[in-house]
This record gives structure tokens, sequence and C-alpha cells, in this order.
């Protein structure tokens, strides 16, 4: 059987997370004392890790208060999550699309700007953790666009790059697949346009999970 890996992006394409994204990077920059960032400049950032996302969204701040920002960003999003309050649903059709190319062969893999405890707990959440073969974040890699996490996910599938395939919602997807020389598929529904998804590279952008699972 020929090997074929699908490389996930997490936030924004496997699911929607930007709510509690954007309310601890407000709690962030209020700890550090910063002016609250606009949410739709932070829905920009989703994707990349978390000190670069801050370094892009605050320039002026010191070093002191990038520091404090990224600890009181984590500290939110864990207290969220430790409440019962964190709700990062699905994206309509993921489950099944994922549990299909599962069973027709596929292996399948995430690479995200998450923190390895985040991401575990958001798949441990949907029931869907054992469906992949690899789980790559921020926490071990460096920041989107570098390829260091899908060239992780090639390794721990057996994989060369024309095996696999990236998908993700964000031109830092794109590019972090392309600095891989991996083909790459971009999604309608995350945080950056179709058009920018397209300049960017992607071989084709995708409406639905449905048609995800056609363009696979």
């Amino acid at each position: 059987m020929t090997l074929r890996l699908a490389i996930f992006d997490c936030d924004g394409t496997l699911v929607d997370g930007q709510a509690a994204v954007c309310d601890a990077m407000e709690a962030g920059f209020a700890a550090a004392d910063l002016p609250t960032p606009d949410r739709r400049e932070v829905r920009r950032i989703v994707g990349l890790s978390l000190p670069q996302a801050i370094n892009l969204l605050a320039p002026e701040a010191s070093e002191e208060q990038r520091g404090l920002a990224v600890a009181a960003y984590k500290q939110s999003f864990f207290n969220t999550r430790e409440s019962g309050q964190l709700h990062e649903p699905l994206f309509d059709g993921i489950a099944d699309l994922l549990h299909r190319l599962n069973s027709a062969g596929w292996q399948l893999a995430v690479a995200t700007g998450k923190s390895q405890r985040g991401l575990t707990a958001c798949l441990a959440a949907h029931g869907i953790s054992d469906l992949f073969v690899s789980l790559q974040t921020a926490d071990g890699h460096p920041s989107k666009p570098h390829p260091s996490m899908i060239e992780q996910c090639l390794a721990d599938a057996g994989a060369g790059p024309a095996d696999a395939v990236m998908i993700g919602d964000t031109t830092f997807d794109i590019d972090m697949a392309s600095n891989a020389g991996v083909r790459a598929l971009g999604v309608s529904w995350g945080y950056h346009t179709p058009g920018e998804l397209l300049a960017a590279g992607a071989a084709a952008i995708a409406e639905d999970a449905a048609h995800l699972e056609r363009l696979l």
C-alpha cells in the first residue's frame, strides 16, 4: 500500500478555538500592562508560537513585558481548561473525515503552534488522540514557517515529502509546507483568506470537510 501522510494544523483547521485564544491573549497583555490587542489582529497570528505571536502584536514591549504576557497567557488558558469552560469545538465534519482517512490507510499527524499540553488535552476531549502517529507542537520546535515540525512528522511516519500533504488555514502553514517540500492544501474556514492561502502556494482550498476529502 502506498504510504500517505496528512498533516493537520489544529486551531482554525481542526478546531475553532478563536474565543479562547483571544481571551487568553487579553489576559496576558493585561498582566504585562500592555494595551489590549485588537481581536482581529490576534486571530491573524493564530498558528505562530506564543512568543513570536506576542512579539508581532506588541513590537514595542520590553522583553520583561513579553515574558509576563507569555506566562499569563499560559496560565489563563490553563485556568479556563481546568474550570471546564474551555470551548474548542471541532469544525463540522472533521471528526468523520479523520476516521475515514484513518480507515482508508492514511497516516495522520498534527503540526501546531499550540503547546503540547494544550494539544493533548484538546485531542483527548474529542476522543481522537489515537488517530495520530505524530503530534508536533511549539514546545519542541521553532515557530512556523520553519519546517521542523513537518520534518519530524515525516520522520515519525517513515514518509518522504512526496508522500505527505499539509492542511492548514494560515499562510504560516502554507509557507511551512513549502519550506519542507510538501504539498499544501488550504481550508476556507480558518483565520486567513482563501486568496492569501493561494498566493502563498496552496494547491487548492477546501470549502468544507467533504471537499477536503475529495482534494486528498
